[in-house]
Formats: structure tokens, sequence, C-alpha cells
């Protein structure tokens, strides 16, 4: 048996529609978050799990965490039913979404910890052991006396994966961790969270609408929309399929000459450059470089892929939802 057993897992949610005027009440409908979504993942997995929002991604974590109980479906967690035996199976999970905390506001970080290592009841010597190793690699040190609120988003981000690990679970679930965070902070925390996965083996769930993410931490990447599994394989494979357009911003120095493009690259001039967009399949980024050199002395040039919500779209346009 896997570590994660998921196997038609279905639920539904009572929602208020829009109040309409003239209507004293509100009408009510039925939204299937999950519609007998199926999967498994084994332990020391480190899978990416995107999908647009509304997709159902943050109900499936809920559930896998026991926060939800599910209408129908079978679900363990290292042989646990989540909300059957939420006590037993919280001891050995750890949760981070990045718009909220589970330290407190106006103390210094370390005292959250100490009340965590209260709370999970973690013995004298391995909570001192444990919490100078994730502060020595989290870079957390100096920072021990001072309250969260104090924290930039970064320094409260890496706090906050602290304090979700010093038990030792055996899962981690993150939900968009690195959002908001600028570029340096976005590299420590996955340096940190492959560290953390290669040094413990720690399965991980990351859940997140930041393509970069997923391509530096996930070698498997599930695919949710409109409550269904709609991919589960190697990124490689969803990139290759659905991954079908790269944008490219170009700021060159001094005047540019015209651009000969090939047919369907898109293209607009801005006040120092041009922003464009191509189909790595039809175009190289080789031979596109080579005819953007060609216009002029370029001074800065950026490469993006599509979001997750583009791919997704070419996903439902496919599957006709």
């Amino acid at each position: 048996m896997s570590y994660i057993e998921v196997n038609n897992l279905k639920k539904d949610f009572i929602v208020k529609k829009k109040h309409e005027k003239g209507k004293l009440l509100r009408e009510k409908e039925i939204v299937n978050a999950l519609k007998g979504v199926s999967f498994s993942v084994e332990k020391g997995e480190l899978v990416g799990y995107i999908g647009p929002n509304g997709a159902g991604k943050s109900t499936t974590v809920k559930v896998l965490s026991g926060i939800l109980t599910p209408d129908s479906g079978e679900v363990t967690v290292g042989g646990i039913v989540p909300w059957k035996e939420r006590k037993r199976h919280v001891k050995n999970i750890g949760v981070v979404f990045g718009q909220r905390s589970q330290l407190w506001w106006d103390v210094p970080i370390v005292d959250s910890y100490s009340l965590l290592r209260d709370i999970y009841r973690i013995t004298k010597g391995d909570y001192e052991d444990r919490l100078k190793e994730l502060a020595g690699a989290l870079q957390l040190e100096p920072l021990m006396r001072t309250p969260l609120r104090l924290l930039s988003l970064g320094q409260r981000m890496r706090a906050e994966l602290c304090g979700s690990l010093l038990h030792r679970p055996e899962l981690l679930f993150l939900d968009e961790p690195t959002i908001g965070l600028d570029a340096v902070s976005k590299l420590a925390l996955r340096e940190f969270l492959k560290w953390e996965n290669n040094e413990y083996g720690t399965t991980i769930m990351l859940t997140t609408h930041d393509m970069e993410d997923i391509e530096a931490l996930c070698s498997r990447v599930m695919v949710l929309g409109h409550g269904k599994k709609l991919f589960d394989g190697k990124l490689q494979d969803l990139l290759e399929r659905y991954d079908t357009v790269r944008n490219v911003n170009i700021k060159y120095d001094g005047e540019i000459s015209d651009l000969r493009l090939p047919e369907g690259t898109s293209f607009r001039r801005t006040e120092d450059g041009i922003e464009l967009s191509y189909d790595p399949s039809k175009l190289s980024t080789s031979k596109l470089l080579g005819l953007l050199q060609e216009a002029g002395n370029i001074s800065e040039l950026t490469l993006q892929p599509e979001n997750t919500d583009h791919m997704i779209a070419a996903m439902y346009k496919e599957l006709d939802l």
C-alpha cells in the first residue's frame, strides 16, 4: 500500500448565490468541489498538485490533513483515516499555508516554537537538536527573539516552515509557499525543501500557481480541474504536451531595425524594446535569439513560460470541459 491512498474522493459544498434584488432569501446551490478523485503517493515523493482557483486543490489538502470529512470515497495517510483519527494523524503531518500563520503574531518566534514543542510533546533534547538544525538551514538564528509581525514576508515563511517541521512530520503540505516572495527568498526556500526531502525522506505535496516552483522541485505533477484529475505523470510530459507558449521581453541599446520573425510569432514594440510570444515546438529558442540579435544590441532579455492557468485552459479545450 502507498503512503497516501485516495480512492474516488467526493466533496460537495452548499453555497448561497449572490443576492438578487427583490428577493428576500438568497438561493442556494451545490458546488461539486471534488468529483471522484483518485491517486496514490509513495513515501518520500515530492509531488506538485496544481490547477486553477476553484479546482479543488485546497479541498483535497483539507481532507488529507483531517480538517474536512469527505462525502464519500476512501482516504488513508500512513494507514490512518485522517478525519477519524485526527490527534494521531496530526503528529505525522506539517502544513504551511502561504496566507495563514500557525505562529503567534506578537511574540518572539522562539516562544512560538516553545509552545509548539509542548503541543506536540517533543522531548527537550530532540526539540533543541531539531530547532538548531532548522534554524541553521533556514538562516533563522538572528531572528529568534523577533516577533513574527516584524519579519519580512520571506523571513516569515522560513519561520513558518521551521514551526511546521519541528516535530519531524512524515508528510508536509505546502499551499502557495512562495506567494509574494522575492527571487532570492524563493531560491532559498526551494533549496531548503529539496534538502529536507533528501535528508529525511519527508513526503511533500506542493500546491502552487508558480511553474518555477514546480520545475525546481517536482518530477511528478498532478493537475486538477473542475474537481477532476486531468493529468498525473512526469512534469516533462506535461510541459511537452501543453506548455506551448514562451513569452520574451527584450530591451535594446539604441535603435532597433526591422524584425524578421516567422509567421505565428506575435510581438509588439515597447518604449525601449519588444514583447513577443512564440511556440517553441515551431521556432527554436536559439533561432529566435539569432533573429533578435540581428535587430540591434540587446541589453536585457527575459524568457518565461506561460503560467499554470494557461496550461489548464489548454487542457480544458482538449478535453472539452
